[in-house]
Parts: structure tokens; C-alpha cells; sequence
């Protein structure tokens, strides 16, 4: 699936490069793992290689993903429930980062920044805006092989058309 080399998202970590494919054994069976390193932290992860899709691990978005994922941030008509408490709020938005899924990633931006025009974020949301904002920005620079200051200010220009509306 991947070589080394290839650049891949790994679901709450963010976008790796493969550096190595090795071979292990493990209770008498031998497994190839992808030894990645996280762009964002240099954090090396080591992931079978026969379970890297059921991770979630996966290729980097391609330009008509990037556009489906600024169609997600423009939306104006998400429900956020006012009643629903900031922890149960996180939690629901922290299965949506831990997915892998970048359209999922930007619900939560997007949500998460529309709640703090109207209300002040838990710490625990603040830090999950920013790392949704930084995944968001890691992939998309890479994807559309743009500098991140750039994909952040266009990320900002999108999200402020929605809540400069509201």
C-alpha cells in the first residue's frame, strides 16, 4: 500500500512520512510494519502493515478533496446543540478527529470556532481547535503543495465568512 517515502495521515497524529518498512516477529509470526514519523512532532509510529487501513492509516487528500473540505468550513447551517454540555461536546468531537477523516476534522473546526463566537471554549476545546486547525493546515499545505501561513489565512478567510454572518 505505501513505500517509503510516501507521505500518509495517521487519524489524531496527522500527516507521517514512511521512513522504513521492517519486518518483525511477533508470537512466531512475521508482520512488515510502516515505521512513520510525524511531520508535526517527529513522533515515530509503528504500524502493521495488514492493519494500516483498519487504523485508518490513509493517502493525503487530493485538490477535490481540499475543496470539499472549504465547502465543509463555509457551511452556515450545522446544528450545534446549545444544551449540550462542553464535555459531552468534546467527546463527541474527539471520536470525529480520532477517525482520520479530514472532512471530519473541519466539522470540528468549523463547529468549535462558530461556538467560540457566541461563547467562551473549556481549555479541552480550545486545544482540540487547535489541533483540528493544525491538522487541517498540515495536510491541505502538503496537498495543495502551499505554504501552511497560507492554507491557515485561507482557512481563516472561509471560517469568518460564515461567523461574520451570525
Amino acid at each position: 500500500m505505501f513505500k517509503i517515502g510516501d507521505l500518509a495521515v495517521y487519524p489524531a497524529h496527522g500527516v507521517g512520512i514512511i521512513e522504513r518498512i521492517e519486518k518483525r516477529k511477533f508470537s512466531g509470526c512475521q508482520e512488515n510494519f510502516y515505521v512513520m514519523r510525524i511531520l508535526e512532532n517527529n513522533m515515530i509510529i509503528m504500524i502493521p502493515s495488514s492493519n494500516a487501513a483498519h487504523v485508518g492509516l490513509r493517502e493525503i487528500i487530493n485538490q477535490n478533496e481540499v475543496s470539499k473540505v472549504f465547502s465543509i468550513l463555509k457551511e452556515t447551517d450545522m446544528c450545534v446543540d446549545d444544551n449540550q454540555t462542553w464535555n459531552r461536546r468534546y467527546r463527541d468531537y474527539m471520536e470525529k478527529i480520532k477517525s482520520g477523516s479530514v472532512f471530519e476534522v473541519a466539522e470540528v473546526y468549523r463547529d468549535l470556532t462558530t461556538i467560540q463566537h457566541d461563547k467562551e471554549l473549556s481549555f479541552g476545546e480550545r486545544k482540540m481547535l487547535d489541533t483540528a486547525r493544525s491538522l487541517l493546515v498540515k495536510e491541505i499545505s502538503l496537498a495543495k503543495n502551499m505554504k501552511e501561513e497560507d492554507v491557515e489565512r485561507d482557512i481563516q478567510l472561509n471560517i469568518s465568512i460564515q461567523t461574520s454572518d451570525g
